[in-house]
């Protein structure tokens, strides 16, 4: 799931060239941002306010684009990038891995924005009757801790079904052409499978879990560029509060770049949450819990403390 150290430092060496602890002088501080198609670092990317914030400051802004979570925490991992965000599980992954990140904000819980799908013709009907059946997923994404939940909530082990690790476009091709019984996944993938081919939820995070998003930085940026980085979080948040406000004009703003209809975008966007904040006691507990699942389940090499990579913030 992870790539290489190796693949990342030819892919991103003009970004390593001059990066946030690295600058000869002011006029060269860079920060460094991963974003994916669909998330509100998109949007700020669009906006292009980050630049005119920081340009005082003396910083620059380059920004990378990473197909899903576990490939942008891998970046932070090797001194590619400076910040990005991702769902719960990928950080949890990542920092058993020994990656230097620290959580530093977070977005209320949207348990509507993934969901277990089958076929529309599926006979399937309910979460129990997924024993002994094959799901698509992306490992160690947001979905994979849904599973896990879903499948304890109906009383089916984990190791009574065959999980089919697949990246969101490969797990869609599967799940079409009938490879696998159901695939788990997250919006705007979830509400473009509803809308296109029929797709029906079998179960989505309601009651379940909560679907976080996380906004994760390297150790480097939160201990020496405290600036820089609380300018980022403040236009991260006007961009928030602008998306919240106008669904339909975020919808057009992400349409070009992810490839899917506006329509089915604003379906998406509504199961979304909003509001960009610290990590508060609740949250991180609700994150070790997470963790603490993937060790029972032999998917974490150790155990980890989530409290040990979050940003503390002076009171």
């Amino acid at each position: 799931m992870m790539i290489s150290k190796r693949d990342f430092l030819s892919l991103t060496a003009a970004g390593l060239a001059v990066g946030i602890s690295g600058s000869a002088s002011a006029q060269e501080k860079v920060l460094r941002v991963g974003f994916q198609k669909y998330g509100k670092i998109v949007l700020l990317k669009g906006k292009g306010t980050l630049e005119k914030a920081l340009e005082p400051l003396g910083y620059k802004v380059t920004w990378t684009e990473f197909p899903a979570g576990p490939q942008l925490l891998e970046a932070i991992n090797v001194g590619a990038i400076d910040i990005g965000n991702t769902g719960e599980a990928p950080p949890i992954f990542a920092q058993a891995a020994g990656a230097p990140l620290v959580y530093v904000a977070h977005e209320p819980p949207a348990p509507k924005g993934e969901a277990i799908l089958v076929p529309k013709n599926s006979p399937l009907t309910s979460v129990a009757e997924l024993k002994g059946k094959k799901i698509a997923l992306n490992k160690g994404s947001n979905v994979h801790y849904l599973l896990v939940k879903a499948l304890e909530k109906a009383g089916v082990a984990y190791a009574d079904v065959t999980p089919v690790f697949l990246a969101p476009a490969d797990g869609r091709a599967a799940f079409e052409r009938g490879a696998v019984d159901a695939w788990a996944i997250w919006d705007p993938f979830q509400a473009a499978a509803e809308a296109t081919i029929g797709a029906r939820v079998l179960a989505d995070g309601t009651d379940t879990v909560s679907n976080h998003q996380f906004y994760l930085a390297s150790e480097k940026l939160v201990a020496g560029h405290e600036a820089a980085l609380k300018v980022f979080l403040k236009q991260l948040s006007d961009v928030d509060d602008w998306a919240k406000a106008d669904i339909k004009a975020v919808a057009e703003a992400l349409s070009p770049p992810t490839g899917i209809p506006v329509p089915i975008l604003e379906v998406a966007l509504k199961r979304q949450s909003y509001g960009i904040r610290p990590l508060d006691e609740a949250t991180v507990a609700e994150q070790q819990r997470i963790a603490d699942a993937f060790h029972a389940l032999g998917l974490l090499p150790k155990p980890i403390t989530i409290a040990n990579a979050v940003r503390r913030i002076a009171s």
